[in-house]
């Protein structure tokens, strides 16, 4: 394929080919030390399939566990679609089973059982037209790390922005940068 235009390459950028999320759970970073990510699929109805590709999910509280040798999503609330029919409809905060192979579930059984590690979901998108959930094996942070956490991000914040500052990038538009 031949580039149109003086100037226009025919790579894609890596922004584009990324899948964007249709609901992340923020708070899960700020609550818990992600140890290990992987992607999984997750069953759907219809309807819920409609409401996501709206933008309609909510990861607040939900949580992943392996239940009888398979992996289940809990809490995640999807409301039900507006133009679904009363017979198509679904309940919105039901369990709902993820698609792992077999070696991974086990795995996850198992350091989530011996090492009291947590299944948190960060993110659901969708990548090729399927629904893809973002599983998170965490850790959760007691009071004094969520602190220390905090405390260290804005302390290196505070150091890139005066370094921003002394390179002369981070002077706004139309104000007097002194010079020593």
């Amino acid at each position: 394929m031949a580039a149109k235009g003086p100037g226009r390459s025919q790579k894609r950028t890596q922004k584009a080919d990324a899948p964007r999320p249709v609901a992340r759970n923020r708070r899960a970073r700020h609550e818990y030390d992600i140890l290990e990510t992987l992607e999984c699929g997750i069953v759907l109805q219809g309807s819920e399939v409609k409401s996501l590709r709206a933008g309609h999910c909510s990861l607040v509280d939900a949580y992943a566990r392996v239940e009888e040798g398979e992996a289940w999503l809990f809490s995640m609330h999807i409301p039900p679609y507006e133009q679904a029919s009363a017979f198509g409809t679904h309940e919105p905060d039901r369990r709902r089973k993820l698609l792992l192979h077999r070696h991974q579930i086990d795995e996850l059984l198992g350091r989530t059982q011996q090492q009291s590690l947590t299944l948190v979901p960060l993110s659901v998108y969708f990548k090729d037209g399927r629904a893809k959930v973002e599983l998170a094996l965490a850790r959760g942070r007691r009071l004094y790390d969520k602190r220390h956490a905090i405390a260290s991000r804005d302390a290196a914040r505070d150091a890139e922005r005066e370094a921003a500052h002394a390179s002369g990038r981070g002077v706004a538009r139309g104000s007097r940068r002194e010079v020593d």
